[in-house]
């Protein structure tokens, strides 16, 4: 009987043994989960500011200057009812320096539409086209807003 009671005393030791190794195992557990989240969210919290400082560094244009987009421009061009120009862009201009910016961007977007049907396929064929366009609709927006605007920024150009 002596060696009955034994063996079953064995049997709750190894039980117990088994349940401390188990509850050492999910603290263990645990305590490893929570360490590498907060390192992992320490990581993302350094790489997005990395990337904010780059983001400003890349700006040239601070303070007092206000960026706005004059919108999608769908037009077809001169010469062709088959190909059809989508231009976005944006302009640059020191803030408070346009009675109603509204207004003026509706204007730009106007002469932009004007301008562009007046445009060949060959006129804004390579990177020397891209250049004539972008100076061209700067003079158009500059001579337009009386020189009010620094900048014609084009965003996108896509000719189909």
């Amino acid at each position: 009987m002596a060696n009955g009671t034994h063996a079953a005393q064995g049997g709750r030791g190894w039980i117990g043994v088994l349940a401390l190794v188990t509850l050492v195992a999910i603290g263990t557990g645990g305590a490893l989960g929570a360490y590498l989240l907060s390192s992992v969210e320490k990581a993302v919290d350094l790489k997005k500011r990395d990337e904010q400082d780059k983001a400003a560094k890349v700006l040239t244009y601070t303070g007092e200057l206000s960026l706005r987009s004059v919108g999608s421009v769908v037009t077809n061009l001169a010469g062709s009812g088959e190909a059809w120009v989508r231009l976005e862009s944006s302009v640059v201009f020191r803030t408070g320096s346009l009675p109603n910016p509204d207004v003026t961007l509706a204007e730009i977007r106007a002469d932009v539409v004007a301008y562009l049907r007046t445009v060949s396929m060959a006129q804004i064929e390579g990177a020397s086209g891209l250049q004539h366009l972008r100076e061209d609709l700067g003079e158009r927006v500059a001579l337009r807003t009386g020189g009010l605007v620094r900048e014609f920024i084009v965003e996108a150009l896509v000719v189909q």
